[in-house]
């Protein structure tokens, strides 16, 4: 033993003398003469470096162990990724000094060699990463966590939560920087498709739920993945800085550079957005949000949101010891239980106060203050960090991973938080290192010594400081305009020479699928077939992207694809089978919607090309004139608010960003890819556009069948068939249709095929006669659905808000995550939803035209967290019901789609003063509107309520309620929501929620009173009605004493106004119970 002491001694002495890189570092001594050079400052830190990181780097691998004691060799990617920055930044420090013993070529290759190993890694989970883009679910993800010595897989699925977008998204982001900086790591072709196929999973993370940088998912520790903010803001700022990002570095060539969806990348921007200063839905914040918010992501271009966001986690989370990972986090505190994976229901309300505290987010605010120039800032937490760091024996700077509580302090701690003292987990002279801290700690300590800068550790910019943010940006810029003053640029096409002459008469000047050539035009379903060949690798087992929709950012590029010149139109233009393309209406929508979104989140230099694909189909008839007035825009250059230029598509594409399919490029053995494009109608030049081959809007007495339906349902069938072939009602054609259908199937034969194809003309016949419901109950019947209907509802859930399918009063689906198609078709047409087959499409309707509404006037929303479909169709017919007075109410299913949106978006709008108070708590309570801060005061309500809320028989309990929960966080408003569920009237539901924030104003002002018993919402507002029929009764009592009608339409305010009833009824319950006692109580004489 003597003698390993002897040559360890001898092997440091001999390092100290020489400086070799050869010499493993076992001691040293640390001090730091006056007027250091640039050397000594290096060589202080490479000695640091070398012994507290780079000695427990596996030699085999790479990767860095997460314990630095004992036999464990597990490696976490996250970890290890910042290890390899730390060497990394070292070496860019070395770079300045030109004798330099070779430190910057091992520091250097420290980083590659770890860097590379994690790629080794993965790409031995190849065959995980092909299911993964397909269906993101945990199972098929990447790990997490690898054997530091061999990188074989340690925890399966059901031990581990591996899905961290994360630590993936971090992997090509520091994969981008080092590349950057002049590293080689990406070595083939194979290597290179695999980066690819990673960007594809990476692409999705705005809708894919994981367990983000803790592990744990939920806060509540039980095993339920959520949508992350860290991780979702990381997946943003990976992709800006791959995209277009040459993987072979100055060396390489066209078939080495990463693809981005544009779209894709915008919905990961959005989602962000939308879900801060939320870290998820149960993380009300998380520290977890600096490394993404600050270095190394710099996820955020808004810097409103970034403060609100930083003040937040400052406020819930800053201790004297570091930050809180985030509220009631148990992880090593003295009362966690380590032997069970999971908490139990209720537990996590025990940490409460006594959470650890992590010094090394006080690292992370000194870098954030270092990049942003607030030299305030980074002394601040210098000087909280210092008193906290711990020091081996050789005099090594240690980062404790945590401060902790011990068990005989909780108590004491708890009742008076911030009291007690806390103890560092690891003290450096235990062997125990926390490299993550180390790494990070000597990164900021290169940035504070300015032995590198801002610009040496972000060579991709990721951080542009806000004065030099301009409109013209870098490639891998994450910052867009200033001000946002687009202008659009649009080509437009007439699909036949016919139709271009007959648009000349009118002043519109267009061109021809042949006119624009050798540029060629594309549907955007071509461009996708495209994009099925980047990234393929049949060697590891990898297919090319997805098959998923090009969205109208990425339409509006140039593309250079085999040699060709290639403009794409819009998904809108699609011919599809679904029958909102059939009204003109709606695709003049789309099309302001479409320029409105490309203006809002267009973000690169160079203009959008927007291609306006006419059909002779969208000018025939009554479609003829809207369609001339929006044309008539475009030539005056102002589209519904966006300012457009429309010229020749040979003249625009000089302004326009052009992105080469050079992965498309092949050798002379292999065939080249088939891609259709848009082909000129062949029509004789000079013949007449027939522009009145379409019927007007039909009458309400067309759309209504001649038949009842209940007088056919037990006849016979071939009473039916002879019925059906004398009928020519189109309405009482696909009434006994639907008989049919029920009783025999779908291939039954009648006299014009089988059922199902009698229904489909029955189908097209409406439509072009414009029957709505008839084509609604038609489409229903075939099970039609509608292009786009998933990533609609992702649109919805992205903005955190929830969605229901099911009819009004019938069984609701609730979607919480995203979904795929199928599945949401059979939610739609589940019988037990619907009370009217029609619903099952027009339900449909509601979800895309809330998908695009939602995604440009989000405000529209405001306080709705569930999005109900089945109400909001019910407050729809209440409206028409409302606007009819009198006179029967118009049928919702026969208006055209374009006049449903345009309802829809009547009553999402603020409700009018001169309107009734039963209209209001109808329209709001079937939109399951809530006044701002209503989920908190309900809270506030639980806390003095020990027996908990009851209301149409869903119970609130306040434990584990407030045990399990916290005040802000979003599980606890989809909670309250649950239990409001059940009322089954929108006035009613109105009502409620007026009395909570009753309750709420009542127990804020009498801080003594607490209910004794479990509140009845029902209870308390039958009371308040007693009283308020009391002061209205009729002298002849001929009212419905349970007409409620009256009361519904009162006024709030105001001494006979509905709360002061409730407030009574309230006060009343609540002098019912004892009163608690209280030190400043004036009533109380000792």
């Amino acid at each position: 033993m003597a003698n390993l002491d002897d040559d360890r001694a001898s092997s440091a002495h001999a390092f100290l003398k020489f400086g070799s890189i050869y010499e493993p570092l076992k001691c040293i001594n640390l001090p730091k003469p006056e007027g250091e050079t640039l050397w000594d400052k290096l060589n202080h830190y490479y000695r640091i470096v070398k012994s507290t990181l780079l000695v427990y780097q596996s030699p085999t691998t790479g990767l860095f162990p997460t314990k630095t004691f004992g036999s464990n060799q597990k490696a976490k990617v996250h970890d290890s990724l910042y290890c390899a920055a730390c060497a990394w930044a070292l070496a860019l420090a070395y770079r300045r000094i030109d004798d330099d013993k070779g430190r910057t070529h091992e520091l250097e290759h420290s980083a590659i060699k770890c860097m590379r190993g994690i790629l080794y890694c993965y790409m031995r989970q190849a065959e995980k990463v092909q299911k993964f883009k397909q269906d993101p679910k945990p199972s098929a993800c990447l790990h997490s966590v690898f054997n530091a010595q061999t990188g074989d897989e340690v925890f399966s699925h059901e031990e581990y939560g591996h899905l961290q977008i994360n630590a993936l998204s971090l992997f090509l982001l520091y994969l981008v920087e080092m590349i950057s900086s002049g590293l080689q790591i990406i070595y083939n072709t194979d290597e290179v498709s695999f980066i690819q196929n990673l960007v594809f999973c990476v692409e999705r993370a705005y809708r894919v739920p994981d367990f983000g940088v803790w592990e744990r998912g939920s806060k509540y520790n039980n095993g339920c993945p959520e949508l992350h903010s860290s991780s979702v803001g990381l997946a943003k700022a990976a992709l800006e800085a791959i995209n277009g990002f040459n993987l072979f570095g100055n060396q390489g060539c066209s078939w080495s550079v990463i693809f981005v969806d544009f779209d894709a990348h915008n919905r990961n921007r959005q989602t962000l957005c939308s879900l801060l200063p939320r870290e998820s839905r149960s993380h009300n914040t998380d520290a977890a949000l600096l490394p993404c918010l600050s270095y190394p992501g710099f996820a955020l271009d808004d810097e409103v949101l970034f403060g609100q966001t930083l003040d937040k986690i400052i406020r819930k989370l800053k201790g004297k010891y570091g930050f809180k990972r985030f509220l009631r986090d148990g992880y090593r505190t003295a009362l966690e239980d380590r032997t069970r994976r999971y908490y139990k229901p209720a537990e996590i309300k025990l940490f409460d106060g006594i959470e650890c505290e992590f010094p090394i987010f006080f690292i992370f605010m000194i870098i954030d203050g270092i990049f942003r120039g607030n030299p305030t800032q980074v002394k601040e937490y210098q000087d909280l960090l210092d008193p906290l760091l711990q020091h081996t024996p050789e005099g090594c700077p240690v980062v404790p991973k945590y401060y902790y509580v011990p068990a005989d302090f909780v108590e004491l701690e708890q009742r008076s938080p911030g009291s007690q003292r806390r103890f560092p987990s690891n003290s450096g002279r235990d062997g125990k290192l926390f490299l993550w801290g180390q790494a990070v700690y000597i990164i900021a300590k290169l940035l504070a010594d300015k032995l590198v800068s801002p610009k040496d550790l972000d060579p991709v910019g990721r951080y542009v400081a806000p004065q030099d943010q301009r409109n013209v940006s870098m490639r891998f810029s994450n910052q867009g305009p200033l001000e946002n003053d687009l202008v659009v640029h649009v080509a437009l096409i007439a699909e036949s020479q016919r139709l271009q002459v007959f648009l000349n008469t009118y002043g519109i000047q267009t061109q021809t699928p042949q006119q624009v050539e050798p540029i060629q035009i594309w549907a955007q379903k071509e461009l996708v077939k495209a994009y099925f060949h980047l990234g393929v690798n049949e060697k590891l087992g990898l297919s090319g992207r997805p098959d998923r929709p090009i969205g109208c950012l990425g339409t509006s590029k140039i593309y250079r694809i085999l040699g060709k010149t290639v403009v794409c139109y819009s998904i809108i233009f699609d011919l599809s089978d679904f029958y909102m393309s059939q009204d003109v209406m709606m695709l003049i929508d789309d099309i302001k919607n479409a320029l409105q979104f490309i203006k809002q989140y267009w973000k690169m230099h160079g203009r959008p090309l927007f291609v306006v694909l006419i059909r002779e189909d969208n000018i025939r008839g009554s479609r003829f004139s809207p369609i001339l007035d929006m044309l008539a825009a475009f030539r005056k250059g102002l589209v519904g608010g966006v300012k457009v230029h429309v010229d020749r598509v040979q003249t625009l594409i000089s302004g326009a960003v052009v992105e080469q399919l050079d992965f498309l490029s092949i050798t002379e053995t292999e065939e080249a890819p088939v891609f259709k494009s848009l082909e000129e109608l062949d029509l004789p030049k000079h013949s007449k556009v027939k522009r009145q081959s379409s019927t007007p809007n039909a009458s309400e007495l067309e759309q209504q069948p001649d038949v009842n339906i209940n007088d056919w349902k037990n006849k016979s069938t071939y009473e039916i068939l002879q019925k059906l072939n004398d009928c020519s009602c189109l309405a009482s054609q696909v009434l006994l249709s639907s008989i049919l259908l029920k009783r025999e199937g779908p291939n039954f034969i009648t006299q014009e095929g089988t059922v199902a194809e009698h229904i489909e003309r029955i189908y097209r016949r409406a439509g072009s006669r414009k029957l709505w419901s008839v084509v609604r109950f038609a489409a229903s019947l075939l099970g039609k659905l509608v292009d786009s209907l998933a990533p609609s509802i992702t649109n919805v859930l992205v903005q955190g808000k929830q969605v229901t399918l099911g009819a009004f009063g019938q069984e609701e689906a609730v979607i919480s995550n995203p979904l795929s198609p199928a599945v949401i078709k059979d939610m739609l047409y589940d019988k037990r939803r619907l009370q009217d087959e029609r619903e099952a499409v027009l339900q449909q309707e509601l979800v895309i035209h809330i998908g695009w509404i939602i995604s440009n006037s989000p405000e529209l929303f405001r306080g709705m967290l569930k999005i109900r479909i089945g109400w909001i169709i019910h407050a729809m017919k209440y409206e028409l019901k409302i606007r009819a007075g009198d006179m029967p109410a118009k049928d919702l299913y026969q208006m055209s789609p374009s006049e449903v949106k345009q309802l829809l978006l009547d009553i999402l709008q603020p409700q009018q003063p001169g309107r009734s108070w039963l209209n209001r708590r109808q329209l709001d309570g079937s939109l399951n509107r809530t006044p701002a801060g209503f989920y908190d005061r309900v809270w506030q309500i639980l806390e003095r309520t020990p027996n908990g809320l009851i209301v149409a028989g869903r119970f609130l309990p306040q434990q584990p309620t407030l045990s399990d929960m916290t005040m802000y966080e979003m599980n606890f408003s989809l909670l309250v929501e649950d239990m409001l569920q059940n009322i089954d009237q929108p006035q009613y539901r109105q009502i409620i929620v007026e009395l909570l924030m009753v309750i709420s104003v009542i127990l804020e002002r009498n801080p003594e009173l607490e209910f004794q018993d479990k509140v009845d919402l029902d209870k308390v507002v039958q009371e308040a009605f007693h009283d308020f029929q009391k002061d209205h009764s009729s002298p002849k009592g001929a009212e419905n004493q349970g007409d409620m009608t009256a009361f519904y339409n009162t006024h709030p305010l105001g001494k006979k106004g509905t709360c002061s009833y409730l407030s009574k009824a309230v006060i009343t319950l609540l002098l019912e119970g004892e009163m608690k006692s209280s030190h400043d109580d004036p009533c109380t004489i000792s």
